[in-house]
């Protein structure tokens, strides 16, 4: 399959009802165990791949460290791979972006938060760079899915504040499908009656973060979320495990 027809292919799972699941990965080994464990796609996690080399999140990991991993994950399996972006690594974002492409990416996540700060991009501002990925990915030919996450919900210092930052959200998801946007990804996010408004207001795919507090896989796609990621989650629980049978044996 053609790396514009994986992202065609990509772009369709994500389907309301009946939602993509992405049980996200860190290096070329978890992509190979997760796509013989019968996923339809696979999807990095920047926290993951951070830790798994030994960085903390938020870009501390070098785009360099980040592209061979998408190398080597892109030469082991044949699924379509969609890579955590993060805010794009710093000032080359179109050259990074190019760079994943020609790997054979066909997804990105690219999120609203300011790198180092606890404040978000203006709308505008994220706009303008959803746009500009938009057109590096036209350069080259492929349909580039481009999830636009949105960290209004991670901002709240407790989900009961959730109900206030609804507006917010919708405005930015609005503004992030005109740049360009083919999903809307709400991390945080975990009332089930908040993730119905969302995704009957949203005319793109919603992906919701699985956590501790959101509703199980089958009440999420009851209530029209058409992505489920898992974040960290995997890599932390398995170096937990990890964890656990190191110190029965020490």
């Amino acid at each position: 399959m053609s790396q514009q027809s994986q992202a065609l292919d990509f772009t369709r799972q994500h389907k309301k009802h009946s939602p993509v699941l992405l049980y996200n990965i860190w290096d070329a080994g978890s992509a190979q165990a997760v796509a013989h464990a019968g996923a339809t796609a696979i999807a990095t996690g920047s926290w993951s791949c951070a830790a798994a080399q030994g960085y903390q999140d938020g870009e501390e990991m070098p785009f360099s460290a980040l592209l061979h991993a998408v190398k080597r994950i892109a030469s082991v399996v044949s699924l379509p791979l969609s890579v955590d972006f993060e805010t794009g690594y710093g000032a080359n974002k179109c050259d990074n972006l190019a760079a994943l492409l020609q790997a054979g990416v066909v997804g990105i996540n690219v999120e609203d938060q300011q790198l180092g700060l606890s404040a978000l991009n203006g709308i505008t501002e994220q706009g303008t760079l959803l746009s500009t990925l938009r057109q590096v990915a036209e350069t080259h030919g492929i349909a580039l899915f481009i999830n636009a996450r949105t960290d209004v919900f991670l901002q709240a210092t407790h989900s009961a504040q959730h109900p206030q930052l609804m507006a917010e959200a919708k405005q930015r998801l609005l503004a992030y499908q005109d740049a360009g946007a083919c999903g809307f990804f709400a991390p945080g996010l975990s009332d089930p009656a908040l993730i119905a408004e969302l995704c009957e207001f949203s005319s793109l795919p919603v992906n919701i973060m699985i956590n501790d507090l959101t509703p199980p896989v089958v009440q999420l796609a009851e209530l029209g979320v058409s992505r489920i990621s898992f974040g960290p989650r995997p890599y932390c629980e398995l170096m937990a495990r990890l964890r656990e049978q190191a110190m029965a044996i020490f």
